[in-house]
């Protein structure tokens, strides 16, 4: 069976871009395009997000030319992200109405994604405002890491987990980190008997990825960042964390170094979180 030919510049535009709701048959061609966009997600990554998730695809002649995605937190909440259109296509208005079709499906929830400096102006016509940035760090981390003689065990208690993640994001996310720790670790920290956060480590693009990372101080994420790390060895990692974290230089000294970053936007009212804890690394940031 021959493969579609992939999009070129000089393609008749008088072949209509049909948008069709995102389905497995669209992976091979979502990965397409995140691979041209240097973006490193996996085909598993892909077919992970539309388990979760659900969104839509613009085809031309049998190729995908664009794709966007959403995850539903409950009926008031979610989180959008995977928004690509092909380089070639670009300039045309796709992006407009794959997010326009986006909004549509999860409206009236809240919704949270994470942008690229080129996205934001579409998303702030559509009401979207920032209200934070995200750092990508990645990287071989350098020397020996150990679990630190906090109170961290393993395997970790799915229902701490839940408790603590719905405390500090004020999300209902029980699918996507029963999904995330399927094919993961997982990682509490207690204290006087008390469960005080968690992360979770999992394969994802070039290597593996550690969020969400949960906790009440950055000494406690570093403990918990470091108890991944002592499992993983010398791998590729990446971990995505607020600007305000606090992380930043530790990250960068144990050699993951900040290579971008994202603005974190919103779309309504964010989700009331009741604490103590707080998101210091988030699953990724389409996932939040």
């Amino acid at each position: 069976m021959m493969k579609p030919a992939a999009y070129q510049a000089g393609d008749r535009d008088d072949r209509a871009a049909v948008l069709v709701p995102f389905a497995r048959s669209h992976l091979e061609g979502a990965l397409k395009l995140s691979q041209e966009m240097s973006w490193p997600y996996r085909l598993e990554d892909w077919d992970v997000a539309l388990q979760l998730g659900q969104g839509f695809v613009l085809e031309r002649a049998g190729t995908v030319i664009g794709t966007a995605a959403w995850w539903a937190y409950g009926e008031t909440h979610a989180s959008a992200g995977m928004i690509i259109v092909a380089k070639a296509a670009q300039g045309r208005g796709y992006g407009a109405r794959l997010m326009d079709a986006l909004l549509t499906s999860a409206r009236p929830r809240s919704i949270a994604l994470n942008s690229t400096a080129e996205g934001q102006a579409l998303y702030q016509r559509r009401g979207f405002v920032p209200i934070g940035v995200i750092h990508q760090h990645q990287g071989i981390p350098r020397g020996r890491h150990e679990s630190p003689p906090l109170g961290l065990v393993r395997p970790s208690d799915f229902e701490l987990i839940m408790r603590l993640d719905r405390d500090a994001t004020g999300l209902e996310r029980r699918q996507m980190l029963e999904k995330l720790l399927q094919s993961g670790d997982g990682y509490v920290l207690q204290r006087n008997g008390m469960a005080r956060g968690y992360a979770i480590s999992r394969l994802f693009g070039r290597g593996h990825v550690i969020g969400p990372v949960v906790a009440e101080t950055a000494t406690d994420a570093q403990a918990l960042i470091e108890a991944a790390l002592a499992r993983l060895g010398s791998v590729f990692v990446r971990i995505d964390t607020s600007a305000i974290s606090q992380l930043g230089d530790w990250l960068e000294g144990i050699g993951l170094e900040q290579v971008g970053d994202a603005t974190t936007m919103i779309l309504g009212a964010p989700a009331p979180s009741s604490g103590p804890a707080r998101v210091f690394a988030i699953a990724n940031q389409s996932f939040g």
